[in-house]
């Protein structure tokens, strides 16, 4: 057997799923709804503490986690403020400060940045929680239809 051989094999092995359907939808959903928390760069570390700790498919978890694309990351937390400034009663006018912000780009001081975050900090991790449980929950019914679907006509293992 040559190296690139045994290469091809233990990716197979890490990647192999013999986890039942529901496991591995769960665990794909688990990485998506880790992929929308406000800890952008951390999540792939996160989605592996969670997998350990839950015991889910780490390669599963990790493929959810890295659906969050760079260039979806505005849309899921532009979204993610808009639901979390909606939910929030303390978070009137988070559209316009963080405009605000943006349209001061030439005075951006440290003290203005961090009132900005504080002000945000909230309705995000609020909207991220949702945006993250609506997406999960999505990935999990279709995940789990299309697995069951491979599973019957023998394309998984067991």
């Amino acid at each position: 057997m040559t190296s690139r051989d045994a290469l091809r094999e233990r990716l197979r092995a890490a990647f192999r799923v013999d986890d039942p359907p529901w496991r591995v939808a769960a665990a794909l959903a688990v990485g998506v709804f880790v992929s929308c928390t406000p800890l952008y760069g951390f999540q792939t570390l996160l989605s592996l503490l969670v997998a350990t700790v839950f015991r889910l498919n780490k390669a599963a978890v990790v493929v959810g986690t890295w659906l969050n694309l760079p260039w979806f990351a505005p849309l899921v937390y532009g979204a993610a403020l808009w639901v979390g400034g909606r939910l929030v009663p303390d978070a009137p006018g988070l559209a316009s400060e963080v405009t605000a912000l943006l349209a001061a780009s030439g005075s951006f001081s440290l003290p203005r940045i961090i009132l900005v975050v504080q002000n945000l900090s909230v309705p995000l991790l609020v909207g991220t929680t949702v945006v993250g449980a609506v997406a999960g929950l999505t990935t999990y019914l279709v995940a789990l239809g299309v697995l069951r679907r491979r599973h019957a006509r023998g394309m998984m293992g067991p």
